[in-house]
């Protein structure tokens, strides 16, 4: 049986991370149950994506994931399969799947070490800041994939950066707290996804797996670190 987008982004980010033990993909749900969920979210909630949404619920020792994709993402990535290259046609909406997908895998990660704290603004600014540092290095691979020399070039890394980063509205939120937490986790996402770019493989993967392990704070202190080693 031939491996979804979803199943195949899920395994890497396990095979780099730690196994989640259920299968995310089970996670999916409807509109229907998207609108009902995002209303009992409040009022904030309504400006984010309407197109992709992560809804987490806890209950006791219990983590509820609902996943939501609508239906016109699902048919972009069906017309343009990102398997068969990126291109412009659908790298905005690759990054929206690979984020949510990333957003869900990540809290039953932390829920399975403890963390109970799901509704505080700091658990979603770390899934943020994660969610995006995992997106870039997930598009790497895809452009890599299809180089002949599996090296990805600068002209590369400047488009992934414009459309995953540079291309973000955080201005755009009325809310003010979304509008600080999309601002913030994006700069620290193209800073520390920079210093990424500078190390090789191996180094690369024992730094982020190392990075992930950290709480929200934890993680901006030691990007502001490298920040400063850069710029002395």
């Amino acid at each position: 049986m031939n491996e979804t987008l979803f199943s195949q982004i899920q395994r890497l980010l396990e095979r780099t991370y730690a196994q989640v033990g259920i299968n995310l993909e089970d996670c999916i749900i409807d509109r229907a149950r998207s609108v009902h969920l995002s209303k009992l979210a409040g009022a904030s909630a309504r400006e984010l994506n309407e197109i992709a949404r992560t809804f987490l619920r806890h209950a006791g020792d219990q983590l509820y994931v609902g996943i939501y994709y609508s239906r016109w993402l699902i048919d972009q990535l069906e017309r343009h399969d990102p398997r068969s290259g990126l291109s412009d046609s659908n790298i905005r909406s690759l990054i929206v799947f690979v984020e949510e997908l990333n957003h869900a895998l990540h809290a039953a990660l932390q829920f399975k070490n403890g963390q109970r704290r799901i509704a505080s603004e700091e658990f979603a600014r770390d899934l943020e800041l994660q969610a995006q540092v995992d997106t870039y290095l997930v598009l790497l691979l895809f452009v890599a994939f299809f180089r002949k020399t599996q090296r990805v070039s600068r002209t590369d890394r400047h488009w992934l950066r414009f459309h995953l980063f540079s291309r973000q509205c955080p201005d755009a939120f009325r809310d003010q707290n979304l509008r600080g937490r999309y601002l913030e986790t994006c700069e620290l996402a193209a800073s520390y996804t920079q210093y990424l770019d500078s190390l090789n493989g191996v180094r690369r993967l024992d730094e982020i797996r190392k990075f992930r392990s950290l709480d929200y704070s934890a993680k901006k202190a030691h990007i502001f670190a490298l920040m400063e080693r850069t710029t002395t």
